[in-house]
């Protein structure tokens, strides 16, 4: 989920009129995706489309947008020379006016998608403002990418805002634990975190922490697609919970703390609980990505926290090539929404 629609609510309360900026479609060598953005307000910003001039200069434009002009503009952007610059390829931005007497309509619309819920936008050339619309998630994976339909008059642009699944669980409260957490929350991750011990884990705002006499319980309630990460204080707990998680097989991700010495001390424990010597290889052991030796727990958290995000890029690659090209060519005013949910 974007972080302009967490920090929308309370600054539509303290200002009247914000600019909610997004890059609505790409060609070439760009800084930002379809569907990233950025909230302009009089003195502040939250988000980014880029950096560089590009940024610098649809801020401009947004400022002025505020005092005056329509309240939704498209307008294009070669990234050549004229910009200063170098990427080459072309980005359109959609700047939007989002009136401060909305913001309790905001903060529900915020927390309905940070339950899960999926909020789409539609808006085309000519009309003033987005529609919004809330819906609940289906059951058939992400939603769509971002798409801008133009013949060089007209446009409609759709996305859906969504909490990007990025579900990880954490086994073990100590000092790598700790680090993962910091590490993990500003990439978007929905993190539990699982200890026997109160005393190991400190608080943080954003984590379902779990204290259990069972956490291998946890591994059977993740949802699939979810990244284990086993760290705990004791080894004969960290081979129930890896026999626990070898029980599945719809995970994204396998990790456990430890030397390669380790490892080789749990293959023929594993084995002997029938787990069948094909399967071994998915357990992560050493975890990190490969040349980073450094021990201290933000150094490991660092690398860990790289391999899940390569791993992650990786699904979502193959999950966008197993999908249907997106559209292009005229507007033609149809949706790529499932079904037509009721408005707000």
């Amino acid at each position: 989920m974007s972080a302009w629609l967490d920090t929308l609510p309370t600054w539509l309360a303290q200002e009247p009129n914000l600019l909610l900026v997004t890059v609505a479609a790409t060609e070439g060598s760009v800084p930002r995706e379809p569907g990233a953005a950025m909230l302009v307000g009089r003195e502040r910003l939250e988000g980014t489309i880029g950096g560089g001039h590009l940024e610098w200069e649809a801020t401009a434009i947004a400022r002025a947008l505020q005092k005056e002009g329509p309240r939704a503009r498209l307008v294009r952007f070669a990234l050549g020379p004229s910009l200063g610059q170098c990427c080459g390829g072309v980005v359109w931005l959609l700047f939007e006016r989002l009136d401060g007497a909305d913001a309790l309509l905001w903060r529900s619309r915020a927390e309905a998608v940070a339950k899960g819920a999926l909020l789409w936008r539609t808006l085309e050339s000519g009309d003033g403002a987005s529609s919004w619309t809330l819906e609940a998630a289906g059951p058939h994976g992400e939603p769509p990418s971002p798409r801008l339909a133009h013949d060089g008059e007209a446009w409609r642009f759709e996305e859906c805002l969504s909490r990007a699944a990025f579900p990880v669980l954490i086994f073990g409260g100590g000092h790598v634990g700790t680090a993962l957490v910091d590490t993990l929350l500003p990439v978007g991750a929905q993190i539990t975190w699982v200890d026997t011990r109160d005393a190991q884990m400190p608080e943080r705002a954003g984590v379902s922490k779990v204290i259990t006499d069972t956490p291998e319980s946890e591994v059977d309630d993740a949802p699939p697609g979810s990244y284990f990460l086993i760290l705990t204080h004791s080894h004969a707990l960290d081979l129930e919970l890896v026999a626990r998680v070898f029980r599945r097989s719809d995970y994204a991700y396998f990790g456990l703390i430890g030397s390669r010495t380790k490892r080789k001390l749990f293959e023929p424990r594993l084995a002997a609980r029938g787990v069948p010597a094909e399967r071994l290889a998915e357990l992560t052991c050493p975890i990190g990505i490969p040349g980073i030796r450094g021990k201290e727990p933000a150094v490991i958290a660092i690398a860990v926290v790289a391999q899940l995000l390569q791993i992650r890029e990786a699904r979502g690659v193959l999950q966008r090539a197993a999908k249907p090209a997106a559209l292009a060519g005229p507007v033609d005013g149809r949706s790529r929404r499932p079904a037509a949910p009721g408005r707000e």
